[in-house]
Parts: C-alpha cells; structure tokens; sequence
C-alpha cells in the first residue's frame, strides 16, 4: 500500500534543532528527509521530489536564499523558511527568491504546523487553478468572470486596483507576498520601490472587506514585509 503521509524534506545544519523537529513531525504523521547542507538538499529534493521544505538560512556550505532560487528553477514545493534570522531585509529576500512562509527561532509548534497545512493544501489543489471562475474565502466571493466581489452575499464595489489587489492575494492565499511583488503585479515593475502605494490601497480594502478595518482578521500585514491574505478554509497560518 502506498504511504500518503507527506513527504517533508528538513534543511537544518543543527543537530539538536533537527532531532526536535523529527519528533515533533513524525508524531503529527509526516515522513520526512533531512539534510544538514545545501548540497545535501538540492541532491534529496531532485531525487525524492518532497512535498514539503523546511529550510534553515544559515548552512554551512551555502545560504538557504540561493537554494531557494535554484529550487525554484524547477520545483513548485512549497518552501517554509526557519530561520534565527529576524531582520526584515532577510525575510523580504527569502520570500522574493520564492519562498512560501517565513517562520523565525523560536517558534511555536502549533503555529509552524498550521503553516504546513496550509502550504501543504494549497500546493495540493495547484493554488487557484487556472479554470477556476470564483474564489472563496470565508464569507468573501470573488467571481473572476464577471469581476464582482460578494462578501455575506452582498456585492462590494471595489476600484480596479482595489480588485486586482485583493486577486493576486486571494490567489495566494496563506502565503506572504512582500511589498515588491504586489507592486510589481498589481502596479507594475516601473513601481517596485513605492511601498506606500499598496499601504494607502490596502487600508480602503480593509475598509470594504473587514467587520473591523482597525483589527483586521483576513488580510494581515507582516510588518515591514508585506500582506498575507489569511486562510479562512481551514487551518489558520498565523499572522
């Protein structure tokens, strides 16, 4: 019989960190890899196609940013970056090289779970597939064909960027997307240095979509990274 466990593939050069993260996840059911240099990873992930990364920035033969970059070259696994490195610039430049998720050291457990599953089954049903006409989140309807959002079944007027905006998040729903690549989807390579536009567009979203703008449940900021719009499918990834 086929084992359908997911198949997680680990990227972490610390011993103890990994033995943690193998008891941990071996008893929520996954099966995994691991690896403890970048090497080591691009050689497991191109021969054992894992469903799943979890991936430390700091190796000792090379950083996690760049093996993101050539995994992306030719997978689509989703890649959950681990990492003791809190700084913003660090963050922004994981996501940008294709990147899923960014969790920092330390983290809760139930919180890097969620973003598994999440990651997990959005790669599963392809993200928002191609010939699909509505997305769902939660209460919000969005019927690409006709351009129309509904949220509690009541039509939403939204402005074209405003529309455009909420798409690209709602196709990617669970995922961080940073300041830049909203700007460069929604507005255009010409705008990738003007965060401010996707602030001023974000907070008359928020007004349209949220019950409470000021606190808001679905589309959550990452400070000084960008949006993620959250989950409402399932399990929550966390804000």
């Amino acid at each position: 019989m086929t084992d359908v466990r997911p198949l997680v593939l680990i990227v972490e050069d610390e011993p103890q960190m990994r033995r943690f993260m193998r008891a941990t996840l071996t008893s929520h059911g996954y099966r995994l890899l691991e690896a403890g240099t970048s090497t080591e990873a691009l050689m497991l992930a191109t021969t054992h196609n894992p469903e799943l990364l979890l991936l430390d920035l700091g190796l000792p033969d090379g950083d996690g940013i760049d093996l993101t970059r050539r995994i992306r070259e030719w997978g689509r696994m989703p890649v959950i970056v681990i990492s003791a490195r809190g700084r913003e610039d660090d963050k922004v430049a994981a996501l940008d090289a294709g990147a899923d998720d960014y969790l920092t050291k330390p983290f809760g457990v139930n919180e890097l779970l969620a973003r598994m599953r999440v990651a997990l089954r959005h790669a599963r049903a392809g993200g928002t597939e191609s010939g699909a006409q509505t997305i769902e989140i939660g209460d919000v309807v969005i019927d690409l064909v006709r351009r129309e959002v509904k949220k509690g079944g009541q039509e939403v007027h939204l402005t074209p960027i405003e529309y455009k905006l909420l798409v690209l998040l709602a196709q990617n729903a669970g995922k961080v997307l940073t300041h830049q690549h909203i700007l460069k989807e929604v507005w255009g390579p010409a705008y990738a240095n003007q965060p401010h536009y996707v602030r001023v567009h974000m907070a008359e979203l928020r007004k349209k979509i949220e019950a409470n703008p000021a606190r808001p449940k679905l589309l959550v900021t990452e400070p000084g990274v960008g949006y993620r719009l959250r989950d409402r499918g399932g399990d929550d990834a966390g804000a």
